[in-house]
């Protein structure tokens, strides 16, 4: 699953230390999501999205 985390954290000017602190994971774990090593759990992908204000599919994109 591919994501726009990083473009869109990036656009917002939040660092990946404040967005860890906000969704209260490390920031190791936005690292690892925003290079694509890392999916997210369902919980963690609506906290993502609820943050930004977005859907969760604006956010990650599923490819089959």
């Amino acid at each position: 699953m591919k994501n726009r985390l990083e473009e869109i954290r990036r656009a917002k000017g939040i660092r990946q230390e404040e967005l860890a602190k906000e969704l209260e994971v490390s920031r190791q774990t936005i690292g690892s999501l925003e290079n694509g090593r890392y999916n997210p759990s369902i919980v963690l992908a609506f906290k993502i999205a609820r943050y930004f204000d977005m859907k969760i599919e604006e956010i990650f994109l599923y490819e089959e």
